[in-house]
């Protein structure tokens, strides 16, 4: 368990944001708070999971608490690896240290067995001086030596200014590290300069040069990617002018947000008004991107998380708006009522019905063209062609005195298979043919026998011919004869089970040999029916046994339920059109219902069939239900599978025994 520090929370905060906003598509102000209060108190999976189900769905909080848990590890392992960048930067510096002392030690000693040969050779001379020269030597070493290290310690120190000058203008990594190579640096140039070092050193130290030119340009380049930025602990200061008011370095003056109450609602609703403008910019980027060259549109990229169902409120009013129109509308049907019914006394609404079924008379039909297509053969060259007075030229030599007969063509309902009467049998005659088929196949099984091919079979024993069969076998043991006789009849009539069950046809086959039975070969023509029923909306038994009827027979059509006609149209074989016009017209009792018509009496329902006859195809489907409120939208649903003529018949046919009724 791994608790974070308010400055640690600070840090990572932009990162939470943004992973909330990942997993939910939006940012939530509570989901955030209760992720950093877990992370404060200790980092615990299962309590997190608890407390982001009661604001999402329990699916994303496991998500989310993964994507934490994965960020939290994150964390860790970076910590880790700064930690141990700074350990390798301190052994660095260690080594540099020890190495620059050791180097320091190897020119001293040098200079100090120069000293001594020097030492050697004046003893030869001078023997009494050594003491004295030695002394005065190590006198001026020494001081030489602390004025050289004054000057690199001022030089360090103007340095490490310059450097600390410069990290804060660029922003450029701590200048403890750079400090310490320049330091180094310095420190072996110093030695060098207060030290001539013999020729045999000369190579090391200029190599040791390059090794420090090397360290150095490598500390200032790369050193300030690797260490962290430097975190501000303390708040930035407020700056005040003299009249109270917050502003910024430059002077100028600065908006502070102040943050007032609301209610989640008005939270909502700005954060709908923003991803509205999010989701308007996408369309805008989408639209932008359809001009590319693959770019498809008919692929709808589905978005990562579902939008948020909000409340709808409905408008003021709006209700006040719906029962007014109800309230109009109630008024004008009551006004339609009042004028149908003055019209049915006078006789005007018949007249006027059958005015709006009739089709529109062509206005061309009347007028007799001088000309047809089929006159082109006595014509001289074209239908336009005339002569100079303005008549019609014609070809006097194709007028003839013979009649010119149309060959006879061949109906497309005909088949062009010669048709054939099957022969009927009386029931003797097939008695015959079934005796003489069974004399014949008795035969060919005796020739088999005779010629060895099948043994003969045993011979047929009853209980009734035992003794006349066997003989003396049935007398000396009778019970064992008995039982092989009894067991002979029972194989027998096994067999004979056997075999009935072997031709008896299983379940599917009976079905489908009825299916067979019931449904007609239709592709030279179809039966169609019409019936006109007076109301069919609240007959639930009758409207059953209609639609029943018409699938067991696997028939197609419609019923169609208007207020005043309703139209049953049946399409099928002559078969199967013989048995529903029996159903409609005898089997069902329409005339135990009481429907009311116009006038609202209450008067017996009855079936009319309008017509029946044949058509080429089906215009319908599987027989089904159809509810029209007005006429217009009844005849158009003909009109659509091209049979309006079927509604003009019935509804023509309603309006009239209507009118008569009155």
């Amino acid at each position: 368990m791994s608790y974070l520090s308010r400055r640690e929370l600070e840090d990572i905060r932009p990162a939470l944001d943004k992973l909330v906003y990942k997993v939910l598509g939006s940012s939530d102000s509570s989901v955030l708070s209760t992720i950093e209060s877990n992370l404060h108190s200790g980092f615990d999976r299962r309590k997190l999971i608890d407390k982001l189900s009661s604001f999402v769905e329990s699916k994303r909080a496991s998500r989310l608490s993964d994507k934490v848990e994965d960020l939290l590890d994150g964390l860790k392992s970076s910590h880790r690896s700064k930690k141990r960048s700074h350990e390798e930067d301190g052994r660095e510096r260690d080594t540099k240290k020890v190495k620059t002392k050791y180097e320091d030690e190897t020119r001293k000693a040098p200079v100090e067995e120069k000293g001594k040969k020097e030492g050697n050779g004046s003893s030869k001379a001078e023997p009494e001086d050594k003491g004295s020269k030695d002394d005065k030597m190590s006198k001026n070493f020494s001081s030489n030596q602390i004025k050289m290290m004054m000057e690199n310690a001022q030089r360090e120190i103007e340095e490490r200014k310059k450097k600390l000058e410069s990290i804060k203008a660029a922003k450029a990594p701590p200048a403890s590290a750079l400090a310490a190579a320049a330091a180094v640096s310095a420190k072996i140039t110093a030695s060098q300069d207060t030290v001539v070092p013999p020729p045999v050193d000369l190579e090391r130290s200029r190599k040791i040069a390059q090794l420090q030119e090397q360290i150095r340009a490598k500390l200032s380049g790369t050193l300030a990617a690797v260490l962290p930025p430097v975190v501000q602990d303390k708040p930035k200061p407020l700056i005040l002018d003299a009249e109270g008011r917050t502003v910024d370095g430059s002077g100028q003056a600065v908006e502070v947000p102040k943050l007032t109450p609301t209610l989640k609602a008005n939270i909502r609703a700005k954060k709908r008004e923003i991803t509205k403008i999010h989701q308007a910019e996408k369309h805008h980027q989408q639209e932008e991107s359809a001009e590319a060259h693959f770019f498809d549109d008919r692929i709808t990229v589905k978005p990562a998380v579902r939008n948020k169902r909000a409340l709808r409120f409905h408008e003021p009013g709006k209700f006040q708006q719906m029962a007014e129109r109800l309230r109009m509308k109630s008024q004008l049907e009551k006004l339609q009522n009042e004028i149908s019914q003055i019209a049915r006394k006078t006789g005007i609404s018949s007249a006027t019905k059958l005015a709006l079924i009739a089709p529109k008379a062509d206005t061309h039909s009347n007028e007799v063209p001088q000309m047809e297509w089929w006159d082109s053969v006595i014509l001289t060259d074209d239908l336009n062609t005339r002569d100079k007075s303005g008549r019609i030229s014609i070809r006097e030599s194709a007028i003839t005195n013979l009649i010119e007969h149309p060959t006879q063509m061949r109906p497309p309902n005909e088949s062009s298979r010669p048709v054939y009467l099957p022969v009927f049998l009386t029931k003797k005659e097939r008695k015959k043919l079934r005796r003489q088929n069974r004399r014949e196949a008795w035969k060919e099984e005796q020739e088999k026998i005779r010629l060895g091919l099948e043994p003969p079979p045993e011979p047929k024993l009853r209980i009734s011919n035992l003794m006349r069969v066997l003989g003396t076998e049935a007398v000396q043991d009778p019970t064992k004869i008995e039982a092989h006789v009894r067991e002979q009849m029972a194989k027998r009539q096994k067999a004979h089970e056997e075999a009935n069950a072997a031709r008896k046809l299983t379940d599917d086959q009976r079905r489908d040999k009825k299916v067979r039975k019931m449904k007609e070969d239709t592709s030279l023509g179809v039966h169609v029916s019409v019936y006109r029923i007076k109301d069919l909306h609240d007959q639930q038994a009758k409207k059953f046994k209609v639609e029943t009827n018409a699938k067991q027979l696997f028939m197609t059509g419609v019923c169609i339920l208007f207020r005043d006609c309703c139209v049953v149209v049946a399409e099928g074989g002559p078969k199967q059109q013989k048995k529903y016009k029996r159903l409609m017209l005898h089997r069902i009792k329409w005339e135990e219902d009481l429907v009311k018509n116009a006038d609202g009496n209450e008067v017996p329902n009855s079936c009319v069939l309008v017509w029946e006859g044949t058509a080429q195809r089906r215009h319908f489907g599987e027989f089904k239900y159809k509810s029209f409120p007005m006429e217009k939208s009844a005849r158009e649903f003909f009109q659509k599978h091209h049979v309006e003529h079927y509604w003009d018949l019935a509804y023509s046919g309603a309006v009239l025994e209507a009118s008569e009724d009155t």
